[in-house]
């Protein structure tokens, strides 16, 4: 027994001697010294380590807690020094200078602190890790990244870290290894590889190729081409995706104004802070939940929707009881009239929540997204918010077409004294899809508030854009509203790209003017006896 407790005596010691000379003495003196290269060649010495011990002194060395008596480097903290060549803690000598560091070896230490995160447990750390480092691959950084190359087990992981381990093989001095780098870059849809490759195929003033290999040069044009192929993929399915995501945003958007103003002719100019007051409801439900219940915040949504939908309803209600009604009939007064009112709920809401932006989180069940053609991201949210809106849709087609109120709503619509004389109470009716279509929006600003900053001005934004896709659509036609906002965002990604984000919203309007000029009465037209 004595026996055994003495040789696991002697283990630990040996153990810690060896823990406390992990880092090479002299690794550690050329980072006290002046040579600004052999400095960094230590930082990256270090980092190839990939253990605890070269997280400990780059950290530490990033935060100027590292200081130099002549040989001795010692890491201050707190009132102690430890000695790194030794490992005892003691007080600091006093001449002990400081290790400063400038900005060149700042950059690489941040780049070698985020390469040490590849050996990370955790394996999300190590894919962002290594993602990461696809913009700034070193040659320098190759030992630490074959090392992790051999030790990493996830096949995506590896795949990645083997571009890595290629890209930083382009500046090799062997046109061997350079080649052969290039080859395995084929198939990598990294953009950063573009100005490394278009720098081998550049000519200098006198004529001569900055890759004097000609085969290499062969090589690096065939890998730039499938590069570019690849970018071009990716950007059409990001547009595609991006423009089908502002098309559902616009939707739910302009679903309740297409109600209010398509099926009732309001023109409501406060649509815009009905989505406002939805999207604040959901502030104040993610607010409650993280207060009365922090354990179950995750789930502030499913108590945000109904809120949102009822508050915006709510209000809704009380504008057409005290102020729309008086106005059916004369669109000029209820444009100003509403306009007004818009100005007001803005203001109300700057008085109770302040007039600066308030943050409203993703669920971490809506963080995240799916990874598709190599490195194009489909958030999570964005495709929760397609799925929303159609559902959306489904709800108010089932309304109006399947439920005892959508039949009023429609005769109504349709032949208002008509409906009058056979019973219909028409200003229930009235008063019920003003606050159906406010209650929509109120929806749309839930969605809203998961794409951004919730402020006051957040209705401003979409006023405009529900308008056109409900004028676009047909006024009172469901099927013209979805098809008008997905039209519309898909043409607005793919324009933004070609003539700016402004250029395509001129493109986009002068689109709907001149096709009104033509089919005023939109892309589908109206049936009834108003029309007539």
């Amino acid at each position: 027994m004595i026996f055994r407790k003495i040789c696991a005596s002697i283990v630990l010691f040996v153990f810690s001697l060896t823990a406390h000379a992990a880092i090479d003495g002299r690794l550690l003196q050329a980072l006290a010294g002046d040579d600004p290269d052999a400095r960094i060649t230590a930082v990256n010495s270090i980092a190839a380590m990939g253990n605890e011990e070269a997280v400990e002194v780059l950290t530490a060395l990033k935060n100027e807690q590292l200081f130099a008596r002549g040989v001795a480097v010692y890491l201050v903290d707190g009132e102690q020094a430890k000695d790194l060549s030794t490992g005892k803690m003691q007080k600091l000598p006093d001449d002990a200078e400081a290790i400063t560091i400038n900005n060149r070896l700042r950059a690489a230490l941040d780049s070698a602190l985020s390469g040490l995160r590849l050996f990370s447990a955790d394996k999300n750390t190590r894919l962002v890790a290594a993602t990461a480092l696809e913009k700034e691959a070193t040659p320098e950084q190759l030992p630490l990244l074959n090392k992790a190359y051999l030790k990493e087990n996830d096949s995506e992981i590896k795949s990645r870290l083997q571009m890595l381990i290629a890209t930083a093989n382009l500046q090799a001095s062997d046109p061997v290894v350079r080649k052969a780098a290039i080859k395995a870059l084929l198939d990598s849809p990294n953009p950063n590889l573009k100005p490394v490759l278009q720098k081998m195929l550049a000519q200098n003033p006198d004529g001569s190729y900055n890759e004097a290999d000609a085969s290499i040069r062969l090589e690096a044009a065939n890998t730039l081409n499938a590069i570019d192929g690849r970018l071009a993929r990716m950007e059409f399915v990001g547009n595609l995706f991006y423009g089908v995501s502002l098309g559902s945003v616009l939707l739910l958007a302009a679903l309740g104004l297409a109600i209010t103003f398509g099926l009732m002719g309001i023109i409501n100019m406060a649509h815009g802070e009905l989505l406002m007051i939805g999207a604040y409801t959901t502030y104040v439900c993610q607010m409650l939940f993280r207060k009365f219940m922090p354990g179950a915040v995750d789930a502030y949504l499913l108590l945000a929707l109904p809120a949102a939908f009822l508050v915006s309803a709510a209000v809704g209600i009380l504008l057409e009881r005290t102020v729309i009604r008086w106005l059916y009939g004369r669109p000029l007064e209820t444009l100003l009239c509403t306009w007004g009112i818009s100005l007001i709920l803005m203001q109300a809401v700057r008085s109770i929540f302040g007039a600066q932006n308030v943050e409203v989180a993703n669920p971490s069940w809506m963080s995240g997204g799916i990874t598709v053609l190599g490195s194009l991201v489909l958030s999570y949210n964005r495709i929760i918010i397609i799925f929303f809106a159609l559902f959306v849709v489904l709800v108010v087609w089932l309304i109006l077409n399947r439920t005892r109120l959508g039949l009023f709503v429609r005769a109504v619509t349709q032949n208002r004294r008509m409906a009058d004389c056979v019973g219909v109470a028409t200003g229930k009716i009235d008063m019920l899809t003003f606050g159906l279509g406010s209650g929509i929006a109120g929806l749309g600003g839930v969605a809203l508030s998961q794409l951004g900053n919730v402020g006051p001005d957040l209705g401003q934004n979409y006023i405009v854009d529900s308008f056109m896709v409900v004028v676009l659509g047909g006024v009172g036609q469901l099927a013209g509203t979805v098809i008008a906002a997905f039209g519309l965002g898909e043409v607005n990604k793919f324009l933004e790209p070609v003539a700016g984000a402004v250029m395509a919203k001129i493109v986009i309007l002068v689109f709907i003017i001149i096709f009104i000029q033509r089919r005023p009465q939109g892309l589908f037209a109206l049936k009834g006896r108003s029309v007539e």
